[in-house]
């Protein structure tokens, strides 16, 4: 899962962007410069309003910049065409999104298989894929389990197998966390640790100083330009502060 080595994978170089709201125009991004290196743990926190899901609609490929470059594993995809960036995102990007987005009438197994209808691999191939993802966050016993079956944790567990499915170098979440108890927010940035160490490249939108914690870095989104960026020195182990806390009943 890691990215083309200690490089840089993700490079947004002097990026603006505009909103045209009826007679008003919104200047979201004003001159963002971000430079993010394969392996890296990065928190994006900021107010409402403050640019930071428009930074990573653009890095998710979903969105572009008005002007500036973003440049994905050295390309430069600010010109690519639609089906070509639907080509980079189900390769490279996996997507985590704050309502989960499962489909309530299908297994768990089938929920995280479907970003891998849109490639050429054989229906075994897909199924194993699959199984591995689940594995990977502990759902292996849970494959066949509609989402109404599991548990308020186990649900989160299957979108991050999904967006694993296809075995991306980048990992892109959008407050992930934002619908869940103390708890089971935790749970979720445990894996996100996890995998991160395995060499998956992560970033996170929240708004919740408990959870930026965990990254290694922080960008600090502000009337559409970046006003802090700082590492942490010492992220606290997810798994450790779980040893802390009230077990909840599923």
């Amino acid at each position: 899962m890691a990215g083309s080595g200690d490089g840089l994978v993700l490079s947004v170089e002097d990026a603006h962007k505009y909103y045209d709201l009826g007679e008003t125009r919104v200047h979201a991004l004003r001159g963002v410069n971000a430079a993010i290196r394969s392996g890296e743990f990065v928190a994006v926190m900021g107010a409402s309003g403050s640019g930071k899901s428009t930074f990573m609609n653009i890095l998710g490929c979903l969105d572009r910049a008005t002007s500036g470059r973003y440049l994905l594993d050295g390309v430069d995809v600010s010109g690519l065409g639609k089906r070509e960036l639907a080509q980079i995102r189900n390769r490279k990007i996996g997507f985590v999104f704050q309502g989960f987005n499962l489909l309530p009438r299908t297994s768990a197994l089938e929920n995280v298989e479907l970003p891998t209808l849109y490639t050429n691999l054989e229906r075994s191939e897909r199924m194993r894929r699959a199984n591995e993802a689940l594995t990977l966050v502990g759902l292996a016993d849970r494959a066949h389990h509609m989402p109404s079956q599991m548990s308020g944790g186990q649900q989160p567990r299957v979108a991050i197998a999904r967006a694993l499915v296809n075995r991306p170098s980048i990992l892109l979440a959008d407050e992930p966390t934002g619908n869940l108890d103390s708890r089971t927010s935790v749970e979720v940035m445990a894996i996100f640790q996890d995998l991160n160490e395995r060499g998956l490249t992560i970033v996170l939108v929240t708004h919740e100083p408990d959870i930026a914690q965990f990254a290694g870095r922080v960008l600090i989104f502000k009337d559409g330009t970046i006003r802090k960026d700082e590492k942490t020195a010492r992220p606290p182990r997810a798994a450790e502060v779980l040893k802390t806390m009230p077990t909840l009943e599923d």
